[in-house]
């Protein structure tokens, strides 16, 4: 269980929203070079939706790279707008396409089971697609990755803290630190405006702390992490990228205050990345609004593919 006090403190205020339920289970398996629904990969506690692009160019001993959709968004529709799937074919990876089961399809990051390793979440969900995956096709378990954009990258911050051993690294397009969204009520699918509106501002080692009692019992490597935002986003606004970028340096044991340095124009101009060490870094993106758009050939440099 998660240590109350971590999130109270916060003062978060949160939203109810509202959850559906998908249907029928078969077992599929996929088909090379198409994307393929898998309705039976193991426990599945939130009803998520599992979708799995394997290429015809798959390696004989494949990473994973997990997609995850925004609100409004659902697996396929994150497989068509996004690069991942070509970017399969020429890496020989394999890509997992969660989709959410709620209304409106934005991600539980708020309630206490989402936010707790093996809690029954929508986190608890996902981390099984990666050990089915992994066992399904002999993958390297330690080339899995989580990206997402808005909500999905809310998410990929709740996988990476949830979930550290499962990954190698993430990427986040516009969202919020892991936990942000936490509701003081335990609702599931909860919007918290406070967070949202970039009114929750706290110290990177509570930050870290927040992190970390997501799996309390691990001691292990966590995934480096990659942070996108943009400066004139009004729907997570912009204060979400200092509080991520935070979260994470307290993680590393980075001083946030000292970055090793700052790089303008890069990776395109406007955008500025901040580089803390080998484990994080932050690119904000000026005159960018909500969502970053998805770099895909810089994904596959942090991922290590390229």
């Amino acid at each position: 269980m998660i240590p109350a006090f971590l999130f109270l403190t916060l003062a978060l205020y949160a939203l109810t929203g509202s959850a559906g339920i998908l249907g029928n289970r078969n077992s599929l398996v996929a088909r090379a070079g198409s994307l393929t629904q898998i309705e039976d990969f193991g426990s599945n506690p939130t009803d998520v939706g599992m979708y799995i692009y394997v290429p015809t160019n798959l390696a004989s001993s494949p990473g994973i790279v997990v997609a995850i959709h925004y609100c409004t968004g659902t697996g396929p529709e994150y497989y068509s707008a996004t690069p991942y799937a070509t970017l399969a074919e020429e890496y020989g990876f394999i890509v997992i396409y969660p989709s959410s089961p709620y209304d409106g399809t934005c991600w539980d990051v708020s309630s206490e089971s989402t936010l707790t390793h093996n809690g029954g979440g929508n986190s608890n969900s996902i981390a099984n697609m990666v050990t089915y995956t992994i066992d399904k096709y002999n993958a390297d378990s330690s080339k899995v990755f989580v990206t997402g954009s808005s909500s999905g990258a809310m998410m990929t911050n709740v996988m990476a803290a949830t979930y550290p051993e499962l990954f190698a690294a993430g990427t986040v397009y516009s969202g919020v630190a892991a936990g942000c969204f936490y509701s003081a009520s335990n609702q599931v699918d909860a919007w918290n405006s406070s967070c949202a509106q970039g009114d929750v501002i706290t110290t990177p080692e509570h930050w870290a702390s927040i992190a970390e009692a997501m799996d309390s019992g691990y001691s292990g490597t966590r995934p480096k992490m990659q942070i996108y935002h943009g400066s004139i986003d009004t729907t997570l606004y912009p204060p979400n990228y200092n509080e991520t970028c935070k979260q994470w340096a307290g993680v590393f044991g980075y001083d946030f205050s000292a970055p090793e340095k700052k790089e303008a124009n890069t990776p395109e101009t406007n955008y500025e990345t901040t580089i803390w060490g080998d484990n994080l870094q932050g690119i904000f993106a000026t005159g960018v609004g909500h969502t970053v758009p998805i770099h895909g050939d810089k994904d596959m440099e942090w991922f290590g593919f390229a």
